[in-house]
């Protein structure tokens, strides 16, 4: 069976204030998926690097997504698209898996893929997504000098934990090749639509790759 998380619930329709237009500086469909479905108008910039050549030095998992996070932005505000209409808010965020302080990202071949959902297999891991904000929004100067209360960057942690997954629904799994293009190799959705035991602690979307109910909150604060 699968858990059923608590969480603070999103504002309400009648509640919500204004929510500013953002440039996601992301190829994630699932993310640009959560900001549609949570009415944050957008349009999809291409950050311009590949982060997947970068390996954390001497920091924090929090601060490496993070990095990675505020990384993508500063590359999609270096785009001209970005300070179109006098500037916009460019976000940036990353994913990665963390279990026994070992880092998981998104696999390269399927043979990662394996072994990952296997390492998973009942037992627990945490889910960390970084998120960079970038008010450029009446900024004409250079990105070195952006004011450091228009930059704004958060991480939010969920904890996830598989039961018992067959070796028969994890070959079928990556033969299908979904776990493609996603940090631990894996969507949570799409998991538990398919069955598999699935429990969770957190928000729900910060595993799917953006923590929906911390940038609500952010995005509202400063429009």
């Amino acid at each position: 069976m699968v858990a059923t998380v608590t969480t603070p619930a999103p504002p309400t329709p009648t509640a919500r204030r204004t929510r500013p237009f953002v440039l996601l500086a992301s190829r994630s469909p699932r993310r640009r998926a959560l900001l549609t479905e949570h009415d944050i108008p957008h349009e999809v910039i291409q950050p311009g690097f590949e982060d997947g050549v970068l390996v954390p030095g001497a920091v924090s998992p929090a601060q490496w997504v993070a990095s990675l996070a505020y990384l993508k932005a500063w590359a999609g505000a270096c785009q001209p698209q970005a300070r179109d209409q006098g500037g916009r808010i460019v976000l940036g965020a990353d994913t990665a898996c963390l279990m026994d302080n070992r880092l998981i990202g998104t696999p390269v071949d399927a043979s990662e893929a394996e072994g990952i959902i296997r390492s998973f297999v009942h037992t627990e891991h945490d889910v960390l997504t970084g998120v960079a904000l970038l008010d450029l929004r009446g900024h004409d100067g250079p990105m070195e000098s952006l004011p450091e209360n228009r930059r704004h960057i958060f991480t939010d942690r969920a904890r996830v934990r598989f039961g018992v997954v067959s070796d028969a629904q994890i070959l079928a799994y990556i033969d299908s090749g979904q776990w493609q293009g996603k940090a631990g190799a894996y969507n949570l959705s799409e998991r538990i639509s398919a069955g598999w035991p699935i429990h969770f602690e957190g928000d729900h979307t910060t595993i799917m790759g953006l923590p929906m109910n911390a940038l609500v909150r952010r995005l509202e604060r400063i429009n």
